[in-house]
């Protein structure tokens, strides 16, 4: 499909994390050359449970302009190191996925080898203890760092998030409109053949008509635009990954904010718990042939700390992806265009990348099928070596106490998942394309933390002897417990940075209540 029809006016189809991180970053790129709305009802909750994100988010950040500290006074946010994985493996073990990079590779073989040599001659200490994101998350410490600081992310409050980029959006031109979407229409054969089956313009229940060139669907998982409208498929996933539901609910802090997501499983699925400034979100991702609805929020109630701030509330979901994300004129962004569990923090992430992307690709002089195409290819590629990660942390466990982790572990795994996971495990390599998001160290912590060990390591780490190979281990463990034990605290961190931030305007805004 290529068109030569110049696209001057957009519009934005939901609010909501997706529809205002879309908005603030074609404004600030595009604002002075398109006309953009954004059309949404405060009478239509979002699901807002996308609170934990991950250090690509700084990208973001950097490409508007974002204050970090005001931006996390704003938000009410704080610092996050890595992920707490308790009870994945096998009951009652944990494991710790960091940001960042454990110990020192060569460039022949990642560090993981000279652990592995180390180890079978008793030299290594745990291998988390190499990292100094881990080490600073379970000491509760966290500062910026004038040279090689810690890999960090945030927690973050998704609404204020979204009412933060909201403000900045306006402030570059962005029209919001207040209002319940009744119809999407489209262009027939007096538009002209290029044209027919096109979106033309939203038909809204109080009579308007909102028209543009391009649309971007961020409807959630109904996906007005791209699914129900231009009928669009979807692929279904859910048989790597059987958790069809989630019930959420925020609590009231009792302890200070650890700079870590707690991720917990249980027979029926897993639970997080993301500490922020001035309250705990909570919640669990379920199978509802595990647990039923009407037992999930019990459930919940029964594994949080603190006074209920809000009632839980049952999220349904089906796992999977569109069979395109880019079709005609509109692009789906967020839950619109595919799901995967929030289990590695990666659903602002593809937010932020679906957004960068159009933008790469943005087709102000019209359509053209090349563009389209490698969208969609990107989205594809992308979506699915998340679902391989997320995957892996299921399929590989030795949980006996319910038919979910029966079924995850003996189901077929795809064969880039296994083809990665037999060459961990007989050799302890890991490969990846450049543009995946999971890095080497990434898998190395997951699959070692799921019990995978590996038959062997390189021969490289051979040319150490063992003196050397245990001052080389002992200075990267003393170098590491020296730059944590500088560090203040996470909580009072925060605090400090924070406090300068907290004008009228901005605490305003983070006093906000949410919409139930």
């Amino acid at each position: 499909m290529n068109t030569t029809q110049p696209f001057k006016r957009v519009l934005i189809a939901g609010g909501g994390t997706a529809g205002w991180m879309m908005a603030a970053l074609m404004s600030k790129l595009l604002g002075k050359q398109l006309d953009i709305k954004l059309v949404e009802s405060e009478e239509i909750g979002t699901v807002g449970v996308g609170e934990a994100t991950i250090p690509a988010l700084h990208t973001f950040h950097n490409l508007l302009g974002i204050n970090e500290a005001e931006f996390m006074a704003a938000t009410n946010a704080t610092f996050k190191l890595g992920i707490n994985f308790e009870g994945w493996k096998d009951v009652g073990q944990n494991y710790f996925h960091s940001f960042g990079t454990t110990g020192t590779d060569h460039w022949s073989a990642g560090f993981q080898h000279f652990w592995l040599k180390g180890r079978t001659l008793g030299l290594a200490k745990t291998y988390t203890d190499y990292n100094p994101e881990t080490v600073a998350a379970f000491a509760n410490r966290f500062a910026h760092l004038p040279r090689n600081g810690l890999n960090y992310a945030y927690h973050l409050d998704a609404g204020r998030y979204a009412k933060y980029l909201r403000a900045m959006s306006e402030a570059c031109g962005v029209q919001r409109i207040e209002g319940k979407i009744a119809r999407v229409l489209k262009h027939g054969r007096e538009a002209g053949a290029a044209r027919e089956g096109d979106l033309a313009a939203l038909q809204m229940q109080d009579g308007s008509r909102l028209e543009a060139d391009f649309f971007i669907d961020c409807t959630g998982f109904r996906s007005l635009l791209l699914g129900e409208a231009l009928g669009v498929g979807y692929e279904d996933w859910s048989y790597w990954l059987p958790c069809d539901s989630a019930v959420a609910v925020q609590t009231a802090s009792v302890r200070e904010a650890w700079p870590y997501t707690r991720s917990i499983a249980h027979p029926f699925g897993w639970q997080w718990r993301i500490p922020l400034q001035h309250r705990v979100g909570n919640g669990l991702v379920y199978s509802s042939k595990e647990l039923s609805d009407a037992d999930a929020p019990e459930m919940l109630k029964r594994n949080v700390e603190g006074e209920l701030l809000t009632q839980p509330r049952i999220i349904k979901f089906l796992p999977g992806q569109r069979d395109k994300v880019w079709a005609r004129n509109c692009v789906a962004v967020g839950l619109a265009s595919g799901f995967v569990e929030p289990l590695e923090s990666t659903s602002i992430h593809l937010i932020q990348r679906a957004a960068i992307r159009l933008m790469q690709l943005f087709p102000a002089g019209g359509i053209q099928q090349g563009d389209v195409d490698e969208f969609n290819l990107q989205s594809k590629r992308e979506l699915e070596h998340i679902r391989d990660f997320i995957v892996l942390h299921y399929h590989v466990n030795a949980r006996i106490d319910s038919a979910l982790w029966k079924h995850v572990r003996e189901m077929d795994i795809l064969p880039s998942l296994r083809h990665r996971i037999e060459l961990f495990r007989e050799a302890g390599r890991v490969f990846r394309p450049s543009d995946e998001l999971f890095a080497e160290n990434s898998w190395v912590q997951v699959m070692m933390g799921q019990g995978i060990t590996p038959e062997r390591y390189h021969p490289v780490a051979d040319l150490m002897g063992r003196q050397e190979l245990g001052n080389f281990l002992g200075d990267i463990h003393l170098k590491v417990a020296r730059t944590v034990a500088g560090l203040p605290g996470h909580q009072a961190y925060v605090e400090q940075l924070c406090a300068p931030y907290r004008s009228a305007t901005t605490a305003q805004l983070a006093a906000t209540p949410l919409r139930a």
